[in-house]
């Protein structure tokens, strides 16, 4: 495994070689990967979760269709304008300049049946979808996952906020892989209204998620702050990859997509440039690498 900031060579990642955990700031590594590399990209990037933001606004103006950079309602060709942009007091001074690109070389890394997962809260995740239908193209929108928890404060001044969202785009809207026979099964909220099989067989997920954060106190617990539920990760990459095929996050942070990936036995690569995420990857995935 690279020590923190370094970025791992080219010859390093080989699809018949081994799980990677790089220690690099992603943008500098990602073009190191060969294109179409990945069947799942998932990415969980900082929330953006600054009290004071400015937005950067953007507005549309047709174009003609070899100009364009996304096709509006109706079939009209679109140029997104990038307009004033404002000051965030967050980690970033621009965070649509950060992620943007990198939401660029999610897409090319994507095989031709592959899926991404981007993992946002209410913040940021619609100028995100914006975005991304300018990268991927609307056509490629697959679904808005809401995963939902209970836990955390309980304001008395308005809905408390207990979801995040998953936007999920595919590389090919004809030709990407999803099985849903490999897909965990849920209880039934009414189960006195389907059959006895139904009920010992559970029911497909819908598109909201009930899951339990991870637990202060569990045995999955890493001690990272940002970690995500082990039980989500499975579920994407049981849906949308198969046996030995390569997933990606590149926001990797306690390393849960390699634990997925591992207990499917798919094959992963990692990368945060975080000291304390990489020691918490190298002793969570260490029979793995």
């Amino acid at each position: 495994m690279a020590g923190p900031g370094t970025v791992t060579a080219v010859d390093e990642f080989r699809p018949d070689g081994p799980n990677l955990v790089v220690g690099a700031e992603n943008l500098e590594f990602l073009p190191s990967l060969p294109d179409g590399a990945f069947t799942l990209v998932y990415l969980d990037p900082p929330f953006n979760t600054g009290r004071t933001q400015r937005r950067q606004q953007l507005s549309m103006v047709r174009a003609a269709a070899e100009e364009s950079d996304r096709v509006g309602f109706g079939g009209q060709s679109y140029k997104t304008i990038k307009g004033a942009l404002a000051s965030y007091d967050d980690a970033f001074a621009d965070y649509w300049e950060f992620l943007e690109p990198r939401l660029r070389e999610a897409w090319r890394l994507l095989a031709d049946d592959g899926t991404l997962y981007l993992h946002l809260d209410y913040r940021e995740v619609h100028y995100a979808k914006v975005m991304l239908d300018a990268i991927f193209g609307r056509e490629c929108f697959l679904n808005e996952i809401i995963w939902a928890y209970d836990f955390g404060g309980r304001s008395k001044r308005r809905w408390p906020s207990k979801h995040d969202t998953i936007l999920v785009y595919v590389k090919d809207p004809d030709g990407y892989w999803f099985d849903s026979e490999e897909v965990d099964r849920e209880p039934y909220m009414a189960p006195g209204l389907v059959t006895p099989e139904k009920v010992a067989r559970g029911k497909l997920p819908t598109d909201v998620w009930w899951h339990t954060i991870v637990s202060p106190t569990g045995k999955e617990k890493t001690g990272y702050p940002t970690q995500k539920p082990l039980g989500l990760l499975k579920r994407m990459v049981a849906a949308s990859t198969r046996r030995d095929d390569w997933v990606l996050d590149f926001f990797a942070g306690s390393g849960t997509l390699g634990a997925a990936a591992a207990a499917l036995q798919r094959r992963f690569v990692l990368v945060d440039q975080n000291p304390e995420a990489l020691e918490v990857m190298r002793r969570r995935l260490a029979e793995h690498l």
